[in-house]
């Protein structure tokens, strides 16, 4: 066994093995040890369904299933390994309006990335699977390069490609340790001896919280128990082979929630049931390989009925063998590909619940990511990161049956799963609850999405068209305009960087100049090595060497251990976490500060509170770092206060504003406000997949100011011309649906771009859409289509801001204080 490599991949299972084969493939071949503890694929992958669905909402994950499935179609031809692809295309069901709007959405985002798909009729869907009942259907979406394929010979392929690169693979040797050595590298001790090396690859599926608690990670996956059937063969489908007949697309029904594919003259039945449990909370014995589980027929019976009224021959046919096997889950169904937080060249590619279809594009953006130091595309629906320390066990199963039993439901853009709900809430959570506020959560949070009122049921309602909530955020949104409204936002997250180093290390970490006095507050990116938005922080200089940041709640994790990854380790900056420590409410609009002047004997006119400053003050007695700025361009304050204060705070304010008509505000009603302003989002207009530049960040981004983190290929980007470039819509003839972000946008039949995020904006009376187009088409007055739910709506490029393009409300230019 070699003593020394330069990456150790843990783990031979289809996405290990695809790992493998990457990095071979970037150059590390002779230094890449692959070691499984027993015969590759002897995990999960061996008793995999091998279906190869495109089929995803996340832009992210859309990406990397395109490319396993083309990589996959070339794989017999490298290697001359047999792999099994049968390219048969991929039928969707429709029963209802809903399911069709949700594949009519994904369809637009799937021309984006360059994916083919089909809408059907009944009819037609009779024509292309007779054996089908199209009794009930509305309508199929058609994958036409969609298929299986044999998952252990995929890997054998993958391993057979990545050795003829120079790579090892170990057979039969157990990860017994990884520990840190002196010099900082990893050293991986296996029954075969020990192995020194600069990185380490978690691919371990089922045992990946045991293989994390080696090195003192609590990674957040865990195994579901999955089900297929495998039926005997059938007459219709054996008669339809000897004529010669091409085998039927693979069928799914997502609202019975199973999927059909012919195996053999007969059929294999994949159910999704409710009530699928968690297994190995803990991980594998050792010892465990090729296992699987007691059926529960039982579980399936409401699915196996609704296959056979759809499909009458599936009933006629004997069960050959039932299949149950663990499968590994994540709380949103995504697996984790990426860097693990506080490790530096430890990387996870755990948590695969459908891991034939996404081995090969998570191996190759993980290699990418290693070799190179960033991925390719915009992996954040994939990234570890998005998780936090309060995923406990308990969590998990929690989340993890709910993301199994959820695979085939409607995936509204406006979802709000429940499971282990609340979570984590601040103080203000009952006071808002008592006023209408329906929540969803970010992060463990429960944050106010809308409030309830006149009489509406205090319920959320999900659509891919205007929701029933579309009345009540009008409401908010136009009331913030005319007076003022509060938003609890206490989920931000909050640290502050100190110490002797801690200006020039920030100066280095973003793109923008640092505030340069005391009390001053800038809007900073931190760029990616190649030049890509990586984090947004809203930056206060406290002191000469002690700065507070604020970013978005969803990226806590990312964020700060961005930041942590940079830091000089001669301890001359210093990182305190503080989210859990200080609440905030933000307080806007054009009454925001005569109600602040109420509460407080400090002074909030213009002169005295400039725009983009922040000062400690008093409120009703309660210490409050005040801050003003916020994201729905009105005149407002973020006021960062003692969470365990919060209640005393709040309830100061409603007292003082009730002639004021003060009221709470939820994140929709906020994003209507910043669509009206253009501001971006980090994870939609933001990304490293776009420059700074493309994303129209100009005025954020000084290359003269010194060196800092991306500058040379953001400015070797401009130089060469970019890509892309923001631009805003206004989207025309809208009625009952708005853009919602991966809509395709077009002219004269040609793709030009992605819109990024879409709404209404209330104080304009016009939908809108945020979205990245060719240069050539950025320019104000040039129009285009815009996909939203199957239909092209003209679009027309407008500057940015069309509400308050001067910032005369932001800037409160007649001081209505």
């Amino acid at each position: 066994m070699k003593s020394h490599a330069r990456v150790v991949v843990i783990g031979g299972g289809v996405v290990g093995v695809s790992t493998l084969y990457h990095l071979a493939g970037k150059g590390w071949g002779d230094d890449a040890v692959l070691v499984e503890k027993a015969e590759l694929t002897s995990g999960s992958t061996w008793h995999a369904a091998g279906l190869l669905p495109l089929f995803n909402m996340s832009y992210s994950v859309g990406q990397i299933h395109k490319y396993s499935v083309n990589l996959y179609q070339e794989l017999e031809e490298e290697t001359g390994q047999q792999v099994g692809f049968r390219q048969v295309g991929n039928l969707r069901l429709a029963m209802n309006r809903d399911r069709m709007d949700e594949y009519y959405q994904y369809a637009a985002t799937a021309r984006t990335i360059g994916v083919r798909t089909e809408f059907l009729t009944p009819e037609q869907i009779g024509e292309i699977w007779p054996l089908c009942n199209t009794d009930g259907l509305v309508g199929a979406l058609f994958h036409p390069e969609d298929g299986y394929i044999q998952p252990a010979d995929l890997t054998q392929a993958l391993a057979k490609g990545a050795r003829a690169r120079g790579a090892v693979i170990y057979r039969n040797t157990m990860v017994e340790g990884i520990e840190r050595t002196a010099s900082g590298e990893w050293r991986v001790k296996t029954s075969g001896g020990d192995i020194t090396c600069e990185h380490v690859v978690s691919a371990t599926g089922n045992y990946a919280r045991r293989t994390g608690a080696m090195v003192g990670l609590d990674i957040p996956v865990m195994p579901v128990e999955h089900q297929y059937i495998v039926t005997e063969s059938h007459p219709d489908l054996t008669d339809r082979a000897g004529r010669g007949l091409p085998e039927m697309a693979v069928l799914r029904e997502s609202d019975g929630s199973w999927y059909l594919r012919e195996e053999n003259q007969g059929f294999i039945l994949g159910p999704y049931e409710k009530g699928a449990p968690c297994c190995y909370p803990d991980g594998p014995a050792d010892g465990a390989e090729y296992e699987l589980f007691q059926e529960d027929i039982e579980r399936l019976e409401p699915h196996i009925e609704a296959a056979m009224n759809r499909v009458p021959a599936f009933a006629e046919c004997g069960i050959k063998q039932v299949y149950n096997g663990a499968i590994a889950y994540t709380p949103d169904g995504n697996p984790i590909v990426g860097p693990a937080w506080g490790l530096r060249n430890f990387w996870l590619n755990e948590g695969h619940s459908f891991g034939i279809t996404a081995a090969g594009g998570a191996g190759w953006q993980l290699a990418e990511w290693i070799v190179e130091g960033e991925p390719g595309i915009d992996m954040l629906g994939v990234e570890p990161r998005r998780f936090g320390d309060y995923v406990s066990k308990d969590y998990l199963i929690k989340k993890n049956e709910e993301a199994y039993s959820h695979v085939f439901i409607i995936h509204y853009p406006d979802e709000e799963r429940p499971a282990a709900r609340p979570l984590k809430t601040a103080p203000c959570y009952g006071r808002l609850m008592e006023m209408g506020a329906v929540f969803g959560q970010k992060f463990g949070w429960e944050r106010a999405n809308w409030f309830a009122g006149d009489g509406m049921a205090q319920e959320d309602h999900w659509s891919f068209r205007r929701s029933r909530w579309f009345e009540a955020i009008r409401k908010e949104a136009l009331h913030v305009n005319r007076a003022v409204g509060l938003l609890d936002m206490t989920p931000f997250a909050k640290c502050r960087i100190s110490g002797p180093g801690a200006a020039a290390f920030l100066d280095y970490m973003v793109a923008n100049r640092l505030p340069a006095k005391t009390g001053r507050i800038r809007l900073c990116h931190a760029l990616n090595r190649n030049g890509g938005v990586h984090s947004e922080f809203t930056i206060t200089r406290e002191a000469e060497d002690s700065f507070y940041l604020v970013s978005a709640a969803a990226w806590q994790r990312l964020d700060h251990d961005y930041l942590a990854g940079y830091m000089p380790a001669d301890g001359s900056v210093n990182y305190e976490h503080l989210t859990d420590s200080i609440g905030v409410f933000v307080v806007t609009g054009p009454l925001a500060g005569k109600l602040l002047q109420r509460v407080s004997a400090d002074d909030f006119s213009n002169g005295a509170f400039p725009f983009l400053s922040a000062r400690q003050v008093e409120m009703a007695g309660i210490p409050v770092h005040a801050l003003r700025v916020n994201y729905v361009g009105e005149l407002g304050w973020e006021l960062h206060h003692p969470v365990e204060r919060q209640n005393e705070l709040f309830d100061a304010l409603f007292a003082a504003g009730e002639d004021l008509e003060l009221r709470p505000f939820g994140i929709r009603a906020m994003d209507s406000l910043r669509l009206e302003k253009s501001y971006r989002m980090v994870g939609t207009e933001l990304s490293i997949e776009y420059s700074a530049y493309e994303s129209a960040m100009d005025r954020f981004v000084f290359p003269d100011k010194g060196d800092f983190l991306g500058r040379e290929q953001l400015l070797a980007g401009r130089e060469r011309g970019l890509n892309y470039r923001l631009v805003t819509l206004e989207v025309q003839d809208t009625d009952d649906a708005d853009a919602l972000g991966n809509n395709a946008l077009t002219r004269n039949g040609e793709l030009i771009g992605r819109a990024t995020s879409g709404g209404f904006g209330f104080r304009v009376g016009q939908s809108l859409a945020l979205g990245m187009v060719r240069p050539e088409y950025a320019q104000a007055g040039i129009d285009m289509e815009i996909d939203i739910l199957n239909r092209n709506y003209r679009s027309v490029v407008i500057p940015e801001s069309p509400f308050d393009p001067d910032n005369e409300r932001l800037l409160d230019i007649n001081d209505a204080n």
